[in-house]
């Protein structure tokens, strides 16, 4: 479960498979990625922000700690003091806890759009919805139809798990009122590779 101490960092590396399956279910054919730059403000070790350069025409990567990734600035996101519309997209699996935090920052950052990998209950509750989605609700929620998981510190190609996870994503040019649902199909055999679980990817940080 995605259930980190409150006192500690939220490290949850997406399998970059879960990455390549939203971007291009979701994402091609309806934007021009490779003239579109992209923020990735909770980078940790770089797993999601290299898959985002398989598609993006520049991609930048911030997080508040330095987990050795060579192509991070360590930087607070809530405190960076970017402009508005600094970026094309931001693209993200927010640390849990300040998820809420990141998704108005990046509405604020973002030029064309955001998408926050959350779990799927993160769609629940009357304080979110008060806060949220009553004021910003989400062009449309992508959930993924495998289960995608994710441990502390590190990939793990055998880890399995009961947490459903989706994709909210906002388009500034689709300001709905009205969210869709989407699903992304069962893309893992299609789009895992041998080399996302090199030798980077077995280093545990934590350990």
């Amino acid at each position: 479960q995605r259930n980190p101490n409150m006192d500690t960092f939220d490290n949850f590396p997406t399998p970059p498979w879960a990455t390549r399956a939203f971007v291009e279910s979701q994402l091609l054919g309806t934007n021009n990625l490779a003239a579109s730059t992209c923020l990735e403000p909770a980078c940790g070790q770089g797993y999601m922000s290299e898959t985002l350069k398989e598609y993006f025409g520049a991609v930048s990567s911030f997080d508040i700690l330095d987990y050795g990734y060579k192509d991070m600035e360590k930087k607070d996101f809530l405190h960076s003091g970017l402009q508005d519309n600094s970026f094309d997209w931001v693209i993200t699996n927010p640390p849990f806890k300040i998820a809420e935090d990141f998704i108005f920052e990046s509405l604020r950052v973002a030029r064309v759009g955001v998408a926050m990998l959350v779990r799927t209950v993160f769609i629940e509750s009357v304080g979110r919805y008060d806060r949220l989605f009553s004021q910003n609700p989400p062009t449309y929620f992508a959930q993924y139809v495998e289960r995608v998981a994710m441990v502390k510190g590190r990939l793990d190609r055998k880890a399995s798990t009961a947490t459903g996870y989706g994709w909210a994503v906002w388009e500034k040019s689709d300001p709905s009122s009205c969210s869709q649902l989407k699903w992304i199909p069962p893309y893992r055999k299609t789009m895992e590779r041998n080399s996302d679980y090199g030798e980077v990817a077995q280093q545990d940080l934590f350990t």
